[in-house]
């Protein structure tokens, strides 16, 4: 008799069996650009790619995912409660935005911190889902070495962060490819 419901152990150990290979990767491809950005263009460009890219990041996934063999729109795919509450995490990154904005108009050179500390948390509760420090370490290094990066480097905020940010992502991203 086949089993219509799986338990969330059962749903958790799915979600976790996956290569989390898109998002890693959206996320290299969008703060590379904004790097770059910050090294081609005047901070004025380079905000406008910041908001744009890191607003595109789960766009440019979906469409990964169809090359990395996760399709995430995949029609036919059975429900997983995970894939919901990871999306939750998702609109709370974009949430943050709400508390990113007032700091820009003040101080546009807050952005790079704001938003790459705000929206590495979704990184926490990704941790705890698959059962893996890598979120942990994820969430952690970006928030420390970002906070310190804007400190140190306050004439390269739009150049020294994003390319941080996009050595974090490589490290995950390797973590989570290798992982047993």
């Amino acid at each position: 008799m086949k089993k219509l419901n799986k338990t969330l152990e059962e749903q958790r150990t799915e979600f976790t069996n996956r290569k989390f290979l898109a998002t890693p990767l959206s996320g290299i491809i969008a703060w590379l650009f904004i790097g770059l950005s910050g090294i081609i263009f005047p901070d004025r460009i380079t905000v406008w790619i910041l908001f744009i890219g890191t607003g595109s990041i789960v766009y440019l996934a979906l469409f990964i995912s169809k090359f990395t063999g996760e399709n995430f729109l995949k029609k036919d795919k059975p429900k997983n409660e995970f894939d919901a509450l990871f999306l939750y995490t998702v609109a709370q990154a974009v949430l943050v935005y709400a508390i990113a904005i007032p700091f820009f108009i003040m101080d546009y050179t807050s952005l790079p911190l704001t938003i790459g500390v705000l929206t590495g948390t979704m990184w926490l509760p990704f941790s705890w889902i698959i059962k893996h420090w890598i979120g942990f370490f994820h969430a952690i290094a970006r928030t420390v070495l970002v906070v310190l990066l804007w400190y140190i480097f306050p004439d390269d905020r739009f150049v020294i962060i994003p390319f941080t940010i996009v050595l974090i992502y490589i490290i995950t991203m390797t973590i989570l490819k290798n992982r047993k």
